[in-house]
């Protein structure tokens, strides 16, 4: 059976990538160009784009908060797309996310399933949260979750390395950006 892979982005919103909003850290502009690479590779083959961002509902409690401070509510600044990251294109989808996985709650296997995708690479923040439980869940689902270690990043660092490492060993694989765009194009 021949692969068919989509590309994830998550959290690719002001909330990570400004200075000066809570999730802002220092060296996530790296992630940007890696993205910006991935992102074009997808859209010029037709590959599917999934937009995964965390959006709270405002006026309301969210079991998230008992560790976390109120963030990313609907219709904020801080839950907007980061600017050049919007869904943008025909095989382009969000799904928003109140946990740190894009598919937990949500229906993204359903619609990858649908979709017949076997294969996803996933990029955006941060290494040891969202994107490890994305990863991790991809993989509960029938899916081989890759990703594209140019493309992803934390504010700990040994978190994100050790992450990264449990992903490649345990559930899918961590490559190079280069390989990734190739298995986008």
């Amino acid at each position: 059976m021949a692969e068919k892979t989509a590309l994830i982005l998550v959290d690719v919103i002001n909330s990570f990538f400004e200075p000066g909003h809570p999730n802002y850290y220092p060296g996530v502009e790296d992630v940007i160009a890696p993205m910006r690479a991935l992102l074009d590779a997808a859209r010029r083959s037709g590959a599917i784009v999934v937009h995964a961002a965390e959006k709270h509902r405002p006026d309301f409690h969210d079991f998230e908060w008992r560790k976390l401070p109120v963030h990313h509510l609907a219709d904020a600044h801080d839950a907007a797309f980061f600017p050049g990251f919007e869904p943008d294109g025909p095989n382009e989808t969000t799904v928003y996310k109140r946990r740190f996985s894009a598919f937990f709650a949500t229906d993204l296997a359903l619609f990858l399933t649908e979709q017949k995708v076997t294969r996803v690479v996933i990029a955006g923040v941060k290494t040891n949260v969202c994107i490890r439980a994305t990863a991790q869940d991809a993989f509960a689902n029938g899916l081989e979750p890759i990703i594209a270690r140019e493309a992803t990043n934390s504010n700990r660092p040994h978190l994100a390395e050790a992450s990264l490492e449990d992903v490649d060993r345990y559930m899918g694989r961590v490559v190079s950006l280069d390989e990734a765009i190739g298995m986008l194009s």
